[in-house]
């Protein structure tokens, strides 16, 4: 049987796009959000006020002088910056003034992995955390998002770098299920992997040539490793896991969608977490 967790990748060729909206889409800016904080004095005053920032987008060739500075501020709260065409900023400020930097504010404070064990000793439950090995689409990361909170999962771990965040497109996908779940943000997965399995918790890895989730076993302290869209979950990361999961496919479509199959995934965990009291029902 064919077990594939990573995204096929579709394109489509219209005329109607515009040159700017189509480098746009490269970077994952296809809408004007409404988290864009533009201009030099109004970043500064969101990065010195300690508010949740998801990114700083800085316009080629303006990294001196004040712009500079706020890099630097940036960089020591350990913001990921993305150096950009001015265009693209002019695309996301719909023609407001930038002067060459902005910031893309997160729609929620990102929590930690202690928040994560916290919540699971509130709830008196064995943890269930869901880890994100560079998710780029912010569609699947709002769709993960919302499939762990209606399982039970005490949150989700996403990396700095190479990700999507807590970005407004993420809040609209999860259908307001991120202010529910905890979003921890880190610098490294494979460490996070390594402090998880101290803590008592088993990791599994979703990729091919692995178990038969329904078969697996999956009671316990959980991790469920969902790799990237096109190229799975990293060679380190899978070596760190306990095991590796695969769903059975019979079709001629050989993929599933990284959301899709991080959702069949949580609710094979979710059904053994809870298969007395399902039994009961």
């Amino acid at each position: 049987m064919k077990n594939n967790f990573r995204d096929n990748k579709f394109s489509k060729k219209s005329g109607n796009y515009s040159k700017d909206l189509k480098k746009a889409n490269k970077e994952n800016i296809t809408e004007k959000y409404t988290d864009v904080i533009a201009g030099r004095n109004c970043v500064k005053e969101a990065l010195s006020s300690g508010r949740a920032i998801e990114s700083v987008l800085v316009a080629r060739g303006s990294k001196g002088g004040t712009s500079g500075v706020l890099i630097s501020l940036a960089k020591d709260k350990g913001i990921p910056i993305k150096e950009v065409d001015s265009k693209k900023l002019d695309f996301l400020c719909g023609g407001a003034v930038h002067q060459g930097i902005v910031a893309i504010a997160a729609i929620k404070e990102y929590s930690t992995v202690d928040d994560i064990f916290t919540t699971a000793q509130q709830r008196n439950e064995a943890p269930f955390i869901i880890v994100l090995d560079e998710i780029e689409d912010p569609h699947n990361l709002g769709a993960i998002i919302r499939t762990a909170e209606c399982t039970g999962a005490h949150g989700v771990i996403i990396p700095k770098r190479r990700s999507a965040g807590l970005s407004y497109t993420v809040g609209k996908s999860s259908a307001g299920a991120v202010e529910y779940v905890n979003v921890a943000r880190v610098t490294n997965i494979p460490n996070v992997i390594d402090e998880l399995k101290q803590r008592g918790v088993w990791v599994f890895g979703a990729d091919m040539d692995g178990a038969d989730s329904a078969k697996a076993n999956l009671k316990g302290a959980v991790a469920l490793v969902v790799g990237n869209e096109g190229k799975g979950i990293g060679r380190l990361v899978r070596s760190k896991c306990d095991g590796i999961l695969s769903l059975p496919m019979i079709g001629q479509i050989n993929s599933l969608n990284a959301s899709v199959a991080a959702g069949v995934l949580m609710y094979d965990i979710f059904r053994q977490r809870h298969d007395a009291n399902l039994n009961n029902c």
